[in-house]
């Protein structure tokens, strides 16, 4: 199976870890060889509640004996999808009320972008540098990371960058700005979270000149930082808030949601503003809603929280220079790139594991499921300082 995965599957990277999967079930992954691989990654943020929730696992089950795909996005009425969106609905503060749902976190980029300028009637976006939104067109557009960028300009014009977190760069949100996206947490940058109501300020910017505010909480959603999204924990509310991965209990699917008024206008002039053929896929959205009900009734978000004290109490070690994050979006931070791509391949070989973040070479994805047990935590973590310090003594 490796030969024919290097011969017929197209890679993303020259050196992909290439483990051969059996099964998954809870925390772990099993690999063909029988060996068993405790997951602090969560399929980069994506499962939630594990892998295969008997309660997601029902609910795909379920719909899978009433009908699958039926019409393009929009057309049908179809319980599940409905079903998503009200509860989310029930769950965002006023004016969000109205979401789209697609296939993924970075067609939902697409879609915000288009609504910003289709609302606005400008052209101009501002993204922050470092930024990841996604590898669409559109989403590399607004991409603050130059080098990922350059082989497939031209991208789109009129997209102006500004630092995360700095105040005085602000001003440069202007009355011919559509648009200001953010990741409430950047991600790929290396889990830097908003500093000095640094949120706030770019709200107030964007409302004195007629800007709408995009927030990007594909990372952070879904209760991975103790609330359901992490804009929820900044006195904030966006105009368009994007949302994916840990959506879908580990099955496909992005949305952006918006004020009736503002979503409704990609009915009309032109019709079919944004149109997707498999965006509200019944058995996805019947998997999103078990995820969605599973984490609103249950209180695996305040558990969260609590698990980040634990990890952090753990995690104390000479090569950890920094803890960035919130919740269980975590990124220790190592002296090196060396130590950290060290550190991720000798765990993944003890059966941890743990990934790198896009932009911070010296960053160590810790995202385990918001299920994760106590016990599964102290294991995995008494691993990683095992490698850590057989590092250090290197």
């Amino acid at each position: 199976m490796k030969k024919d995965f290097f011969t017929y599957q197209a890679q993303t990277t020259p050196h992909p870890l290439a483990m051969e999967i059996s099964h998954a079930e809870g925390s772990y992954i099993y690999d063909t060889a029988g060996n068993k691989h405790l997951d602090f990654v969560a399929g980069v943020s994506a499962c939630s509640l594990g892998h295969r929730h008997p309660r997601v696992v029902t609910a795909i089950k379920k719909q899978l004996d009433k009908y699958l795909h039926v019409m393009v996005y929009g057309e049908y009425i179809q319980q599940p999808a409905v079903a998503l969106t009200k509860l989310l609905a029930a769950h965002l503060p006023a004016p969000l009320e109205k979401t789209y749902l697609t296939n993924s976190g970075t067609e939902a980029i697409e879609g915000s972008l288009k609504l910003a300028r289709r609302v606005t009637g400008r052209s101009q976006l501002i993204a922050a540098h470092h930024a990841y939104h996604g590898n669409t067109m559109g989403s590399m557009s607004v991409m603050g990371y130059e080098e990922r960028k350059q082989a497939f300009r031209p991208l789109l014009p009129d997209v102006a960058f500004i630092n995360f977190n700095e105040e005085a760069a602000l001003q440069q949100i202007t009355t011919k700005t559509a648009g200001v996206i953010l990741e409430t947490i950047q991600g790929g940058a290396g889990f830097i979270t908003p500093a000095n109501d640094y949120l706030l300020k770019v709200r107030k910017r964007c409302n004195e000149v007629g800007a709408l505010l995009i927030l990007d909480e594909i990372q952070p959603g879904f209760g991975r930082t103790g609330t359901l999204f992490g804009f929820q924990q900044y006195n904030i509310v966006p105009d368009i808030l994007v949302m994916g991965k840990g959506m879908g209990g580990g099955l496909p699917i992005g949305a952006f949601t918006a004020a009736t008024a503002l979503m409704d206008q990609l009915q009309d002039q032109p019709k079919l503003g944004h149109i997707t053929t498999f965006g509200g896929n019944p058995v996805i959205a019947a998997a999103a809603l078990a995820t969605l009900q599973e984490i609103t009734e249950s209180d695996i978000m305040t558990a969260a929280l609590e698990k980040e004290k634990l990890i952090r109490s753990l995690l104390i070690h000479p090569l950890i220079t920094e803890i960035r994050g919130t919740g269980l979006m975590l990124a220790l931070i190592t002296p090196s790139a060396e130590i950290t791509n060290q550190v991720i391949l000798e765990c993944k070989e003890k059966g941890l594991i743990l990934f790198w973040l896009l932009f911070e070479p010296k960053a160590i994805r810790i995202t385990p499921p918001l299920t994760i047990s106590i016990a599964e935590i102290k294991e995995g973590c008494t691993l990683l300082l095992d490698v850590l310090n057989t590092v250090l003594t290197t």
